[in-house]
């Protein structure tokens, strides 16, 4: 929808919204390896955020999968990864309404908030070993994780100033911050569905999201632009009017889904391709609204024409990466070894290599990025082998999956780890590339919301695997790993094709 007007400089806003709140730290800021010591709070509520949303997600595939003897749901294989698919699709829906949320009402301070409040209890819910709890706390994750996502980034880019060439690097030492999360979560989420059951597994995202919490509020004194209202928030009228469309609208939306679910039209396929359809609409009409609106100036319209490219190199990206937590996973169970070094480990283990990979990297890179300066490469060409990696992580399954007459093969866990290697470096360059040029890109009067624009990349990626994951099993592994990690080697090379465009329009993106 058409944001409203931003506030009236003549209004009045409180001593929240003073200059003095609203602007980034001086450059002198080093606290934290060099970094605004803000840094370190927003990088510390992501690795329990993580933690508990990618450990419950290492199993939520396999939890679907599993026969209902074994405490699963006993759901297809490839409708199982389907599944998951649709629930990530949801989760970075809802995150164009965090955006606008935060930008227009609750501000990102108080969106990541309450976004994180909506998740604790969610995975509160999940612990619950019953499959009505399931559905509502993934609900529940939903909602708080699009409130929570896009506008941690965005409070994370409000640690910097435009031209703060530590930026780049900020967002690497942020995405380890992330990925610590993602390597702790399926070890501790894994070993309890393992030994204790579950919903076992789903009570310790529980705990590690409270814990995210109890550090996000002690350390809010470091968070620059922490405002107790948005930033351009509604007159009050209006946000009031707001307020009661947003909660009539959502409970229209549940009765009639009760309904027709009840009338048996809205089954889980049909949901399935609902969420499939509204991903592939949604950045179309959202991208449509920011060029047409009046509160875009043309230069900031001249600076989103390279951004709608690194959002589809974002889209074929990340429909390869999600599938570490569904189809390589199913993978993983039925084809390949779960010990390694003589040690035996859960299948969910694995996602966890993704996470150590990116924990491992993730200085490296920011490093590097550091000691190079203006010399490193354009954030257009990072993003691009970022895509071409992540191809490659799935052409590299092509090899052990090839030459077998039946589905019987064990490959030894090496081959999923070196994949989830060049998955894991590939996911570095595009996420921490990618998030920092959207915060530098975005309009002013989007500066949120084309945060969750970016999210919506994720939506759409996700949408398009719930539909492909349902040929996993009825085609040939090598086929289907081979087919989908060629076609994001191609994008990749596209990208990289069109840098000359991208340098010239990014400005001042480097």
């Amino acid at each position: 929808m058409e944001p409203d007007p931003q506030p009236d400089a003549s209004r009045p806003s409180g001593p929240a919204a003073g200059p003095r709140d609203a602007q980034p730290p001086p450059g002198d800021d080093t606290a934290f390896f060099g970094q605004p010591k803000g840094l370190m709070t927003l990088s510390g509520l992501e690795v329990w955020e993580r933690f508990s949303f990618l450990g419950m997600q290492a199993i939520l595939v396999l939890y679907f999968a599993a026969a209902v003897a074994d405490g699963g749901m006993g759901v297809d294989p490839g409708n199982a990864a389907s599944l998951g698919a649709a629930y990530g699709t949801l989760v970075y829906l809802v995150s164009v309404a965090g955006g606008w949320l935060a930008d227009r009402i609750l501000g990102s301070y108080r969106a990541v908030l309450w976004g994180g409040v909506l998740i604790a209890c969610g995975h509160y819910a999940m612990a619950v070993p019953t499959d009505a709890f399931t559905w509502i706390g993934l609900g529940l994750i939903s909602a708080g994780t699009g409130l929570l996502k896009p506008n941690v980034a965005n409070m994370v880019g409000k640690l910097y100033r435009t031209a703060d060439e530590r930026r780049d690097a900020g967002f690497a030492l942020y995405y380890m911050g992330i990925n610590i999360g993602a390597f702790l979560g399926p070890l501790v989420t894994g070993w309890l569905a393992d030994h204790r059951g579950w919903h076992w597994g789903f009570s310790a995202a529980a705990i590690g999201m409270t814990l995210g919490l109890v550090q996000y509020v002690t350390g809010r004194r470091h968070l620059a632009g922490r405002k107790d209202r948005a930033e351009f928030a509604l007159p009050p009228q209006k946000m009031r009017g707001a307020v009661r469309v947003i909660v009539a609208g959502l409970v229209v939306v549940a009765a009639v889904c009760t309904l027709l679910a009840l009338a048996g039209w809205l089954t889980m396929d049909r949901f399935v391709d609902v969420l499939t359809l509204i991903s592939v609409i949604a950045p179309v009409v959202y991208f449509a609204v920011m060029f047409r609106s009046p509160r875009v100036t043309a230069e900031e319209k001249g600076r989103l024409r390279p951004y709608v490219v690194l959002f589809l190199a974002s889209v074929a990206f990340n429909f390869i990466l999600f599938q570490a937590y569904s189809t390589m996973m199913l993978l993983a169970a039925s084809n390949t070894e779960t010990h390694l070094l003589g040690f035996d480990f859960p299948v969910s283990w694995y996602a966890s290599a993704l996470g150590a990979f990116e924990v491992a990297l993730a200085p490296v890179v920011a490093a590097v990025w550091v000691r190079m300066g203006k010399r490193q490469p354009h954030a257009s060409n990072k993003i691009a082998i970022g895509v071409v990696l992540g191809g490659l992580s799935f052409l590299l399954m092509v090899l052990p999956t090839s030459g077998h007459a039946d589905d019987t093969y064990r490959m030894a866990a090496w081959w999923i780890v070196g994949s989830y290697l060049l998955l894991g470096l590939g996911d570095i360059l595009l996420q921490t590339s990618g998030m920092s040029a959207t915060t530098k890109l975005a309009p002013k009067a989007f500066a949120s919301q084309t945060m969750a624009l970016w999210f919506l990349s994720l939506a759409l990626a996700n949408g398009i695997q719930a539909q492909t994951v349902k040929l996993y099993g009825q085609v040939s592994n090598p086929v289907y790993f081979g087919v989908n990690g060629a076609v994001a080697v191609v994008c990749g090379l596209a990208v990289v094709a069109a840098a000359p465009w991208l340098k010239r329009t990014m400005h001042p993106v480097h």
